[in-house]
């Protein structure tokens, strides 16, 4: 395992990520932060946060989604999957909806958010953010804001380490020893 950013590098892909989509955050349709489980959650959460404090006039609906059954590999995966509880108590019709994920690689994850998204209504717009792009897309599907990209070998995995879920912070890249 190899950190490729440290907890600050961290904080600064997080200030530039939410700087963008600061910019572009709507002030005439309801918004809603959706985080995909587990550590697009916590992402979410930390930009609700913000935008909640640097636009108290903007009400800022929060959601957690679990993409679980909505994965394309489900049945290719060994062991009996976790599930955890989607937490949207709102209706998305007509809503500027930020989807949030920590690393954004073959697009499959969002696929299946956006499949996931569609049981709770119908968006104005879902725009997708997410902390590192990895690059390796199978599917035709981009970030409109990023934090940091991120080059990682064939086969290796990104994973991000959040604080609050993790108690520590950074980017680190796995490879298959």
């Amino acid at each position: 395992m190899e950190q490729t950013l440290t907890a600050n590098q961290v904080r600064e892909a997080i200030d530039r990520l939410y700087e963008q989509v600061l910019a572009h955050v709507p002030d005439d349709v309801p918004v809603a932060v959706i985080g995909v489980r587990t550590r697009g959650e916590t992402l979410a959460g930390r930009i609700v946060e913000r935008l909640e404090a640097d636009r108290a006039d903007l009400p800022v609906r929060y959601g957690v989604l679990d993409i679980t059954f909505y994965r394309d590999d489900l049945s290719r995966r060994r062991g009996v999957p976790l599930v955890r509880a989607t937490e949207i108590d709102f209706d998305l019709d007509d809503t500027w909806v930020l989807l949030v994920d920590d690393v954004l690689q073959t697009g499959r994850s969002v696929r299946a958010a956006l499949d996931a998204l569609a049981d709770f209504g119908r968006p104005r717009v879902v725009r997708l953010a997410a902390l590192i792009d990895r690059g390796g897309r199978e599917l035709p599907i981009a970030a409109d804001f990023v934090g940091r990209r991120v080059d990682a070998p064939d086969g290796a995995r990104v994973q991000v380490r959040f604080q609050e879920t993790d108690g520590t912070e950074g980017v680190f890249i796995l490879t298959q020893d």
